[in-house]
């Protein structure tokens, strides 16, 4: 009868209950350490996200009121769907006070997003001169005859 070379050595098989013990201590204190970067890395990455598109909401806005020359009369907040997140906006102008002679205003405008609980805002500034009439015109194809 032959037996295993497991069986001629009794107590060698398994592990033992301090073995076990300090493997599920390990686990205890490595697990929540795990999550937690898990959950900053998943921040971080939706941070960039939504910092990249409130920055693209923040220049649309600028650019919109100064092309439309309605820089003076625009209501100075609004918000701005982008899919299912709202970025609300609100703009602020003052002087310039870098060069006192020339009426320039520096126009601010800052737009609120909310990442897991937390609000952070971008802002995008830009000189805007209302003395100057912005002029939009339109053209017209022309055709030649031959």
């Amino acid at each position: 009868m032959s037996t295993s070379p497991d069986a001629s050595r009794p107590g060698q098989g398994g592990f033992t209950l301090a073995e076990v013990l300090a493997a599920l201590l390990f686990m205890a204190i490595l697990i929540p350490v795990a999550m937690h970067g898990v959950t900053v890395a998943s921040r971080a990455g939706m941070l960039g996200q939504r910092k990249a598109a409130a920055m693209r909401v923040a220049e649309r806005v600028l650019d919109e009121l100064i092309v439309s020359g309605q820089m003076a009369t625009a209501t100075p907040y609004g918000t701005i769907l982008d899919g299912i997140t709202s970025y609300p906006w609100t703009m602020k102008s003052d002087p310039w006070v870098e060069d006192t002679v020339i009426s320039m205003n520096v126009v601010t405008v800052r737009v609120e997003f909310i990442v897991q609980g937390t609000t952070y805002d971008v802002a995008a500034s830009t000189l805007y001169d209302p003395t100057v009439a912005v002029l939009t015109t339109t053209s017209t194809p022309v055709t030649t005859s031959q």
